[in-house]
């Protein structure tokens, strides 16, 4: 009998260095199969409202996530289903024609601000994370990102983190650190963590064996 993969959740606020630990995670497994699913590669598509309407949605409330769609590629993963991931467009608010193939794997890495949120994905999680960073540090992050990477404008940016980020983190996203097995301060440097969190992966997964 193959033995089941794990899954990781990793949650927190909007620039909180999810991503960074997500990756430490992912480069310490890079020898076994693993792979991280992004939370938002399942915002809801809604190709029925124009652009305007579409820019002006709250993306950090958790209507914004198809979850049905997430919670149903978990469970295919876990029972060593391949699976075709949604992609998201950024600029245009879109869900991309074009999926990524995602095979069966050992390890399941998922990351998002409400990756704690749904009661029935938490359920699907072997370890529960919450990265945790003061809120001005996760502002400068998101407002850089944005910009950089999405090509947002400054006014823009903080626009929304005021008006839905910050409200939404608040109200949604700081509640399910409750849920996590372990909350991590968002350091490059913080190799301990890692390494506590290394040894518990490698631990469920001989218990899978």
């Amino acid at each position: 009998m193959m033995k089941k993969p794990v899954i990781i959740g990793v949650a927190g606020g909007s620039g909180s260095g999810k991503t960074t630990v997500s990756q430490a995670i992912y480069r310490r497994f890079s020898g076994r199969s693993i792979t991280i699913i992004e939370q938002d590669y399942y915002y809801v598509d809604q190709p029925h409202l124009s652009f305007e309407e579409r820019q002006r949605q709250n993306y950090d409330h958790p209507c914004a996530y198809d979850n049905d769609l997430l919670h149903a590629h978990l469970t295919q993963l876990l029972q060593r289903k391949a699976v075709e991931l949604p992609q998201h467009n950024y600029k245009t608010y879109l869900r991309a024609a074009e999926t990524i193939r995602q095979e069966p794997v050992d390890v399941i890495i998922l990351e998002g601000i409400l990756a704690l949120y749904d009661e029935k994905i938490r359920n699907l999680m072997d370890i529960k994370l919450f990265v945790d960073t003061d809120a001005d540090l996760r502002f400068i992050r998101r407002m850089l990102r944005d910009i950089e990477e999405r090509g947002r404008s400054v006014e823009s940016v903080v626009a929304q983190y005021t008006g839905q980020v910050r409200p939404m983190h608040n109200q949604f996203v700081e509640p399910t650190k409750r849920y996590a097995h372990m909350i991590i301060p968002c350091d490059e440097q913080n190799n301990v963590a890692v390494d506590v969190l290394i040894a518990k992966i490698e631990a469920v997964l001989q218990e899978q064996l």
